[in-house]
């Protein structure tokens, strides 16, 4: 009796359908602070992210923010092609997982989560073909290690729950040093990003 008792309760838990992988990208912006207060200015940005969901309330995710010319570096390095910009770009390459909380038989997921994060500002060079490449010599980066958090929702736009528009909001905390960047002096500095990002996922 104990033994179907048990079954009884297992289950409805092991019909749960729900998809395992959840490819998202992402549009939004990333608002500096600490250190970056002032030196760096809030810029547009795009994400692209994985994760894994092993269980119906947890999943592992992996993924990489991209923010353009928050340090508004605005050179030109000259070349036999002219003179060719330099460009600044931060990169925010997230790993960890997050909980789930699905509502309404999953057509609206909750999320929380966090782990740590590879920060990496760096300078480059718009090249004058694929074919052709520059070094650049005068190019300056930037990197550490941090932490990060995370709060989110979706809505499945389809009865499959194949398909979810969302919005994802992730505050990092972290280290860089490095060589200047902007007008962040060649030091070790504490950072920290707020980033706001509407999503779009495609989940199997």
């Amino acid at each position: 009796m104990r033994f179907l008792a048990l079954l009884a309760v297992a289950l409805p838990l092991l019909a749960q359908s729900y998809p395992k992988h959840n490819l998202t990208v992402g549009l939004g912006a990333g608002l500096p602070g600490d250190d970056l207060s002032g030196l760096f200015k809030d810029s547009a940005g795009v994400s692209v992210g994985y994760g894994y969901r092993f269980h119906p309330n947890v999943q592992l995710d992996g993924g990489l923010d991209v923010l353009f010319g928050s340090a508004g570096v605005r050179d030109f390095l000259p070349t036999e092609f002219g003179y060719l910009r330099i460009r600044d770009y931060q990169y925010l390459i997230p790993f960890g997982g997050r909980v789930i909380l699905p509502v309404g038989e999953g057509k609206l997921l909750l999320s929380a989560g966090g782990g740590g994060v590879h920060m990496r500002y760096s300078e480059r060079l718009s090249q004058p073909s694929d074919f052709y490449r520059f070094n650049c010599p005068t190019c300056n980066s930037r990197n550490g290690w941090g932490y990060y958090a995370l709060l989110g929702g979706s809505v499945a736009l389809d009865r499959y729950q194949r398909f979810r528009l969302g919005v994802t909001s992730k505050v990092y905390r972290g280290h860089t040093e490095g060589d200047p960047l902007g007008q962040v002096p060649g030091l070790r500095t504490r950072d920290r990003w707020v980033n706001l990002f509407g999503d779009f996922t495609i989940s199997f």
